[in-house]
């Protein structure tokens, strides 16, 4: 019966979080919320439990994606396929989507009532091709009389009277992305989406899922457990819109090499930002950026360099961490760790998961706990708004940005109720000394100085219960964060 009910919770897991797309992407905390909570977190959940090589680079294609497409989405509203004698095979799904929230922040001193969201989701492929898109209208009252961005990109306040600012509502559009071709070994993609590089949950350094969307194209070369990804990604200096940062360029190239053997995984990941330049060599995934970095003039361009590795251990459990390496002046000099021109950080976290089941329903219960440490300065550059390591204002890796220490702390558990209904509860603890000293703000200019680790910094404590029900064409989802940050979060989705 166990074995069965495995089975079943793989079914509903690529039924409910990627069967409907070609991809595992990252999870989308700040909008574009489809029907499923935490789908990456549970993807890490399967990976702990499960048999095959692990690999930590995301998005990642789901091979089942054509296999399953007409059982996970024959009930779309609108859907076609090709003959089943037909030489060129294609389908093609079509979903309405709408959803209503209610967002409330004391960090971001608003309430956001109401919340409405309604776009379509396609998805399908056509042979060795394959693409999805999620594209939305968003419109949002606001109490604040000066209206923030909840998500901290672009959005435009509709205002009534512009002669004295009464605002009637906040009116924006968001859309992710993906069109794969697919050749065997090889996938190459042009996307709208968020890269999460490494086996970290919360506080992957490199690239997180935290990050801000952004286009990019990418190939992904797969040679049994070799697995090298190359990416070539556009960002924007300034998250203002009207700010003539963005009349400037930050181009991103990464690669990444995993080598995963049974139980253990080895990562390794390179970045290198260059400002107002661009080198389409670059993208070759044989060419080693952290060497090619020295060929460019310093000022324009930025890199990192960062190792990262998994253990799995007896099904049950793995163990986790990652090294980034920002800059340094010596390997002595790192390990004394007196200045600022040592710049790095370190990652180290363990999942626990176990399987069992609840009068023949599958219940995955885990805990993830995670610990980061920022120095002073990583992710900055030499010049504010030139080639920092970032997206709209926000870091592509580590979300708590420089001079920084975290600690996450998260109890879960999905129960899968049928093959169209389960529900999601988790606890998540988090402890943050975020850095007050100049070094601090991925804006801060770089200077060579003498660094202070989050001297004086204090405590931010939070407490995160969360709630979910996800069925076949609904889902509700609450989150609660109490402590020093109070937030509220609640939705409904509908999807056919």
């Amino acid at each position: 019966m166990r074995a069965f009910l495995v089975a079943l919770a793989l079914t509903t897991m690529v039924f409910a979080e990627s069967g409907r797309s070609p991809v595992f992407g990252s999870e989308r905390t700040r909008n574009l919320r489809g029907l499923d909570y935490a789908p990456m977190l549970m993807e890490y959940h399967r990976q702990t439990v499960g048999e095959e090589n692990h690999f930590f680079t995301y998005p990642r294609r789901d091979t089942t994606f054509h296999k399953n497409f007409e059982k996970n989405n024959s009930n779309a509203m609108v859907f076609f396929k090709s003959d089943s004698g037909s030489s060129h095979k294609f389908a093609i799904a079509v979903s309405p989507i709408l959803g209503i929230d209610y967002k409330s922040s004391s960090a971001l001193g608003d309430t956001i009532w109401p919340a409405i969201d309604g776009g379509l989701f396609i998805r399908g492929f056509a042979d060795s091709l394959d693409f999805d898109l999620d594209a939305r209208i968003y419109s949002e009252g606001h109490a604040a009389k000066k209206p923030k961005s909840y998500d901290h990109e672009v959005f435009d306040v509709q205002s009534k009277d512009k002669g004295d600012g009464g605002i009637d509502y906040v009116s924006y559009a968001r859309y992710r992305a993906h069109l794969g071709l697919n050749y065997g070994w090889v996938r190459a993609q042009l996307a709208r989406d968020v890269l999460h590089w490494g086996p970290g949950y919360y506080n992957n350094l490199s690239l997180n899922q935290f990050a801000l969307p952004y286009n990019m194209l990418s190939v992904d070369l797969i040679f049994g457990p070799l697995r090298i990804y190359s990416v070539y990604a556009d960002f924007r200096v300034n998250s203002w819109s009207y700010s003539k940062d963005n009349l400037n360029d930050r181009n991103f190239y990464g690669h990444r090499y995993e080598l995963a053997l049974g139980k253990f995984t080895l990562g390794i990941s390179e970045l290198q930002i260059l400002y107002n330049e661009n080198k389409p060599w670059l993208f070759v995934p044989i060419v080693p950026l952290f060497i090619e970095k020295g060929n460019y003039s310093e000022r324009v361009n930025n890199g990192a360099l960062a190792f990262d590795m998994n253990v799995q251990l007896f099904k049950k459990a793995r163990l986790y961490g990652e090294f980034f390496l920002d800059d340094m002046e010596s390997p002595y000099a790192v390990y004394q760790n007196r200045y600022s021109n040592n710049r790095w950080a370190a990652m180290f976290g363990m999942q626990v998961a176990h399987d069992t089941e609840v009068k023949n329903k599958l219940l995955q219960l885990g805990s993830i706990a995670e610990i980061a440490r920022v120095e002073p300065f990583v992710y900055c550059h030499y010049d504010t708004a030139r080639a920092q390591i970032a997206h709209l204002g926000l870091p592509l890796g580590n979300p708590n940005g420089p001079n920084s220490l975290a600690i996450d702390w998260t109890l879960y558990g999905q129960l899968h109720w049928n093959r169209a209904a389960k529900f999601f509860f988790g606890l998540h603890n988090k402890w943050l000394w975020k850095g007050i000293d100049y070094g601090s703000d991925i804006d801060d200019p770089y200077k060579t100085q003498r660094k202070k680790f989050i001297q004086g910094a204090p405590l931010q404590y939070t407490i995160s219960p969360s709630f979910s029900y996800i069925g076949r064409y609904a889902s509700f989802e609450i989150d609660l964060t109490f402590g020093d940050i109070r937030a509220f979060f609640v939705r409904s989705t509908l999807h056919w």
